[in-house]
């Protein structure tokens, strides 16, 4: 059977699933039998399927790949072993902040139980954790980790990569208020170099940009119409 494989320098070799049906005496059971597939292109499973159309030269090369492929999924599976929000209290700071571990970026979320903006950074925090899962997000109530710690700082949010801040956002006219969305955060943290967002632009910039258009476009209207001065405000409200 060995006859049939061709590999080069490389070891790259082409598999015919036409061995297969030949195999069982010429049931064709699959209508692509002549697709060549590389083995690389294989899954294990797969793989164990042709084993017995391996010779020995194929079978090393074939247990090297098994071995890198297992490999992959092992660095992928600890990369990406977070995926939710974790919550602390003090005695937990060290292990989980201090000591999370080489590389390893964690991004702390003070808040305190009634404070509205802190409860929606905590939903925000829950679907960055699922599109981060290599990040550590960790949420704790203020006082815990640090005693007294005014209401008037929160929400706050820490930055640190190896136990050491690279960046903090501390109150409210931080985030903007009730009106922050969660790509804002996410864009905000990405500045911080915690995540790496797929985003293009900040989003923030698009209301922003937004406001002054429709600034710019009262401006030429209140110079053709200065009577309508008293309803200005409210109509730069309603266009944003």
């Amino acid at each position: 059977m060995s006859s049939f494989f061709q590999h080069n320098s490389t070891n790259i070799f082409r598999v015919s699933l036409l061995f297969k049906a030949w195999g069982k005496a010429l049931g064709i059971e699959n209508a692509n039998i002549y697709t060549m597939k590389t083995y690389e292109d294989m899954t294990l499973e797969e793989l164990e399927e042709n084993e017995d159309e391996f010779n020995e030269e194929d079978e090393r090369a074939i247990e090297m790949y098994r071995k890198q492929r297992l490999a992959e999924w092992k660095a992928t599976q600890l990369k990406n072993k977070f995926g939710e929000v974790l919550e602390i209290s003090g005695k937990d700071y060290v292990q989980e902040v201090t000591k999370a571990g080489k590389d390893l970026w964690v991004i702390l979320h003070l808040y305190k139980p009634g404070i509205p903006l802190c409860t929606l950074i905590n939903q925000h925090f829950s679907g960055l954790a699922r599109k981060f899962p290599d990040v550590k997000f960790i949420k704790a109530i203020s006082t815990t980790c640090i005693p007294n710690y005014p209401d008037r700082n929160l929400p706050t949010i820490f930055v640190y990569l190896e136990g050491d801040i690279k960046a903090q956002f501390i109150g409210p006219l931080v985030f903007g208020g009730m009106n922050l969305k969660r790509d804002e955060l996410e864009w905000k943290l990405s500045e911080s170099g915690a995540i790496k967002t797929d985003l293009e632009e900040n989003p923030k910039k698009q209301i922003e940009d937004k406001l002054m258009s429709s600034v710019s476009a009262l401006s030429v209207e209140l110079e053709e119409k200065p009577q309508h001065v008293g309803w200005t405000l409210w109509t730069v409200y309603e266009r944003i």
